[in-house]
């Protein structure tokens, strides 16, 4: 058996960074802006407390507006001078039917924690906060069926269903913060896809404010309804472009009675595939997550304070990472099958591992956990990260990072006063590869050596350029690597037929 260390988890929420970095506004002609008398409306219906506007009778400052006029990353930035916090579905139903007439824009915005820009403004829209929405409707403990408002935090979710005995179907870094409308927004896809799949199939039923105020009531909890078009897949992924979901119906697997984990140091990529071959063959119907993490991505880690999964030593020669999860229903059958994987790695002949640790408690599991989920902190804290969420085939995981880290040394660009690291991680059990590009500042330059060059590798393999973190106003311009005409062409009549004033989350997904 491997050796057990007791490691301290060291985790955060998400810090804030310097506004320091702008993003093009793109034009939005068709719509206006809020007026003194538009807020004066909205305060008819709404308390107090749910109104920040610099144009209220009582005028909020405008760093009261910064945590929703940014992203966490300091990329993307807006200049909405008014935020409304509705405490029911029927008070977002008032809002958009008004927004819609006045022709004002609206942007959707959860617990603002994506990648993509999806949840800011581009330029003065009104944001509507779904924070105040946060009251589970109903759980049934024997179906595990969950009823919940869409502003409900995914953390707060997984602990309301856990004294049940069940999880939620996702798990995502920034748990403690993002919102489970937002989650179904984006199809945030996660930690726990390869076992439990995506929210296209775990979500029963959606209750969504159209742009005009309609309210589309499709929150069933029937697991098969095989009557006609199935609308909630509509907006699962639109975030937020053809409403406001404010209600969400989800399906919460039974919880593992047995969970483990063993992160794994590899001497080289290539065996990363054979690894995961074997693994699956081994251990089959309990395995639950397959990370992959890059000597880089997990250097950044320890150094941010993420935990130390290894002794220095132990990640001698390694040249990256994995995390493997079990989840099972007993937990000697569990550890018979994970003890008899790790006798086969290390007794072979040529070895597909250098070493390892399995965790032997609920707090080593927990920090083994912390350092896959910590990179993302990690390389916020070590500058700006120009991120790409892509799916490329598994072989090329290496290949498109060391690839992109030579391009940008061609360009000159590889310098502490420019691009300081290239790293990669992801979800192996569904071919996702987080590429991420750490510099000193985010500069033309840069953005320029990445961009078109990085989607047309994408397209080349027949890729996707966002494999969960949506294209919000990050990658619009991008859609065409992933999407041909008659797919997108589709995409806008889909969005005509909802939002004809073009109202929902403006500059987003379409442009």
């Amino acid at each position: 058996m491997l050796p057990s260390r007791a490691y301290a988890r060291n985790w955060s929420r998400f810090s804030r960074a310097n506004f320091s970095s702008a993003v093009h506004p793109v034009p939005s002609s068709h719509l206006t802006s809020v007026s003194e008398n538009d807020v004066a409306h909205f305060a008819k219906f709404l308390a107090p407390a749910s109104i920040i506007s610099t144009l209220s009778s009582k005028p909020s400052s405008a760093e009261e507006l910064d945590p929703f006029n940014n992203d966490w990353m300091g990329r993307f930035h807006g200049r909405s001078t008014t935020v409304l916090k509705p405490k029911s579905t029927s008070e977002v139903s008032q809002i958009l039917k008004w927004c819609n007439q006045k022709r004002i824009g609206v942007v959707p915005q959860g617990g603002n924690t994506g990648l993509v820009g999806g949840s800011v403004p581009v330029n003065d829209e009104v944001v509507l906060s779904l924070s105040n929405l946060n009251k589970v409707r109903s759980f049934d403990p024997v179906s595990g069926i969950l009823v919940a408002d869409a502003g409900c935090i995914l953390q707060s979710l997984t602990d309301y269903v856990a004294p049940h005995n069940h999880i939620m179907p996702i798990d995502l870094g920034a748990k403690g913060s993002c919102q489970i409308g937002g989650n179904v927004a984006t199809n945030a896809g996660g930690l726990r896809l390869l076992r439990y799949g995506s929210l296209h199939g775990t979500v029963l039923g959606l209750e969504v404010v159209l742009p005009d105020g309609t309210i589309l009531d499709q929150l069933t909890t029937l697991r098969k309804d095989n009557t006609g078009y199935d609308l909630k897949q509509l907006f699962i992924g639109a975030e937020g472009t053809l409403g406001v979901i404010t209600g969400v119906s989800i399906l919460t697997p039974p919880a593992p009675q047995a969970s483990n984990n063993v992160i794994l140091a590899l001497p080289s990529f290539d065996n990363v595939l054979p690894l995961y071959q074997t693994v699956k063959r081994q251990l089959s119907e309990i395995l639950s997550a397959f990370e992959f993490i890059d000597r880089t991505a997990y250097d950044l880690a320890v150094k941010h304070g993420q935990g130390r999964a290894l002794a220095d030593e132990e990640t001698d020669g390694a040249e990256c990472f994995v995390l493997v999860e079990t989840s099972g229903g007993r937990r000697e059958h569990d550890e018979e099958k994970l003890n008899d994987l790790l006798e086969l790695l290390l007794s072979a002949e040529k070895p597909l591992v250098n070493t390892g640790v399995l965790s032997q408690s609920p707090a080593q599991f927990s920090s083994l956990w912390a350092l896959r989920e910590g990179v993302t902190e990690a390389v916020s804290k070590e500058g700006k990260a120009y991120k790409y969420d892509i799916s490329v085939p598994l072989s090329l995981f290496k290949e498109v990072v060391d690839n992109t880290r030579e391009h940008l040394r061609s360009k000159g660009l590889l310098h502490d006063k420019a691009v300081k690291y290239v790293l990669g991680y992801g979800h192996v059990g569904d071919g996702n590869l987080h590429l991420n590009i750490v510099a000193d500042a985010y500069l033309p330059e840069i953005e320029s050596a990445l961009e078109p060059y990085i989607y047309e590798v994408v397209a080349s393999h027949r890729g996707s350029i966002s494999a969960e973190h949506g294209i919000g106003v990050m990658k619009t311009h991008a859609l065409p690597y992933s999407k041909s005409a008659i797919n997108i062409e589709l995409m806008k009549k889909i969005k005509h037929v909802f939002d004809p004033n073009g109202i929902m989350n403006p500059g987003k997904v379409l442009g």
